[in-house]
């Protein structure tokens, strides 16, 4: 078997950001379209929000997400992809793809 070739600086940054626990969850719900901070701490329910928060402005600073801020009373924020963001989608279509092929869960798990 031939050895892999170094990474690629690149690589590596985009595995570290989204390794980072939660990003890639928040992400993945993020694909649905513009949520609320609440809309997306309901769905991953183990999420502090706290972690949210941080992971979010990561993700911003990123260029991934983007925050938009209505001036509304009370003011409402939403929280969306950006193109950069939007184009991880094949990356989560074929990892949902490989999941199903090769990840087992425990009877009480499966939905």
């Amino acid at each position: 078997m031939e050895p892999h070739s170094p990474l690629c600086p690149r690589f590596e940054k985009a595995i570290d950001l989204l390794s980072k626990r939660w990003t890639a969850l928040i992400v993945f719900r993020l694909l649905d379209g513009p949520q609320r901070f609440v809309g997306i701490a309901g769905s991953l329910p183990n999420l502090s929000g706290k972690v949210l928060s941080e992971r979010l402005r990561e993700l911003e600073a990123e260029g991934l997400v983007r925050r938009d801020v209505y001036p509304e009373t009370p003011v409402r924020i939403e929280y969306s992809l950006t193109e950069k963001g939007r184009d991880l989608a094949p990356l989560f279509d074929n990892i949902g793809r490989w999941a199903a092929k090769w990840i087992e869960l425990p009877e009480d798990d499966r939905r």
